[in-house]
């Protein structure tokens, strides 16, 4: 076979004298071409690519496929070494893998979640049906009312009384997230910073009232919160010591927002713990070297660090009590009426579905138009700091 050299090359034998290499003449960290045919073993992947003559003799040219090096000359053209990587193994059986993990919670999602509010959508377009529930979309032939509608949003906007409404639920669920917050707070950094072997217990007295009936639970404070009991005979007591009436504490505002704070406060102490148990104290430390005294320390190291639980927290309460009914119907007056008693009694009292379909629709949007501003507030802040 002729070997003839490109310019700027050198030949070079290999081990044994056995095949032949070109090896540029710049210097020794040049890349390394074998000729083909008899190539010894080489790996030269991670040496440096020179730059080779683009015309006359030796000129080289890359193949049309891709990590070689070709002469003009059919006996003395040489190729670089190259190494592809093998193409991933059992790439088909990850993808199955991972729709047989993903697919069963997307369609319980799809089926359970995302159709039942196309449900509600469609219902809060249609008129009430003649003994309730929802007139047909089509021509019943009677004369009856049929079809979709605007009429249901246009009455929720006539009546001021359901703005009220609304505004009395986020202002409950407002305040009962803020006292949650002021409560939980103190309780969850105890937990946190207490012995590693005293902390599964609390959480368990904790969570311990999850292990009784909601409905129990809520009764209990009927009989805490009575005339006669001792809680509300101390209160009236202490007020007809400053010279003022007794008042009744069931059946009224305070009894709605206690019982809401019950029952809602494990939600804000779990978050607020999970965050805090995470925190460094080596932070603390710190800032006690550079000087910082304990509010300093808690504003600037602490409360920082704990926005996300406390976010957590404050969505897992304040999402649940704007819709809660269980609790203004047992311990509430007739003026404590909240969103989700007026959406219960239209599906369940005055079976108008369609009304309450609408009402459930505004809710949500109410919801979804805070959580966006919680975010964009989120955002914005972290774009600032």
């Amino acid at each position: 076979m002729s070997r003839t050299r490109p310019p700027g090359f050198l030949p070079t034998l290999g081990k044994g004298g056995q095949g032949g290499f070109w090896r540029h003449s710049a210097g020794a960290t040049v890349d390394t071409y074998l000729l083909k045919g008899k190539a010894p073993s080489l790996d030269t992947t991670a040496l440096p690519t020179p730059t080779l003559p683009a015309s006359g003799e030796g000129a080289v040219s890359s193949p049309a496929g891709g990590g070689g090096w070709e002469g003009e000359r059919g006996d003395s053209s040489c190729t670089r070494i190259s190494q592809s990587p093998p193409p991933p193994l059992f790439q088909r059986g990850e993808i199955s893998a991972k729709w047989a993990i993903t697919a069963p919670p997307t369609l319980f999602l799809l089926v359970f979640f995302l159709a039942p509010a196309l449900i509600v959508v469609l219902a809060s377009f249609q008129y009430p049906g003649e003994f309730g529930g929802l007139a047909p979309l089509t021509d019943p032939g009677d004369g009856g009312e049929h079809g979709l509608t605007l009429e249901n949003y246009l009455f929720f906007a006539s009546d001021w009384l359901f703005a009220e409404i609304f505004l009395r639920s986020f202002a409950v669920a407002a305040a009962s997230t803020l006292i949650c917050l002021i409560l939980a707070y103190p309780v969850a950094w105890m937990i946190a910073r207490g012995p590693k072997k005293h902390r599964n217990l609390l959480v368990l007295l904790v969570i311990l009232p999850f292990a009784s009936n909601f409905l129990i639970r809520v009764y209990a404070w009927m009989i805490i919160l009575g005339p006669q009991a001792a809680f509300a005979l101390a209160v009236n007591g202490l007020l007809g010591a400053f010279g003022l009436g007794p008042v009744s504490l069931l059946f009224s505002p305070f009894a709605v927002l206690v019982g809401m704070v019950y029952v809602h406060l494990p939600f804000m102490i779990l978050p607020l713990y999970t965050n805090l148990e995470k925190h460094d104290p080596v932070l603390l430390d710190a800032a006690q070297d550079l000087g910082a005294n304990a509010w300093q320390r808690f504003w600037r190291v602490t409360w920082p660090l704990s926005l996300p639980g406390i976010f957590s927290g404050s969505a897992l309460v304040f999402i649940p009590v704007l819709g809660m009914f269980a609790i203004p119907d047992i311990l509430g007056g007739t003026r404590d009426m909240l969103i989700g008693n007026l959406i219960k009694d239209q599906f369940l009292g005055v079976r108008d579905w369609p009304f309450g379909a609408t009402l459930s629709i505004v809710l949500t949007l109410c919801v979804l138009g805070l959580a966006w501003l919680a975010a964009w507030a989120g955002k914005a802040r972290r774009a600032h700091a």
